[in-house]
């Protein structure tokens, strides 16, 4: 048997997928706004910088009760 947890809801996969499927998004929304400015390249980097943080917060709001 396996002992009931408090944390059963949460899953280190499903985690991982909204850490980078945030960081994603941000990092297209930036470039897509880099490439209509004029240097694509400069979107990928403010998107990167950006997503990271958007990232572990939209993971923190999500799972932050599991921990």
């Amino acid at each position: 048997m396996e002992p009931s947890s408090s944390r059963s809801n949460f899953s280190l996969a499903g985690a991982g997928s909204v850490l980078i499927g945030t960081t994603a998004a941000v990092m297209i929304v930036a470039a897509l706004i880099g490439w209509a400015a004029g240097s694509l390249a400069w979107g990928f980097l403010a998107g990167a910088i950006l997503g990271i943080p958007a990232g572990i917060f939209s993971t923190y709001k999500r799972y932050g009760h599991a921990v």
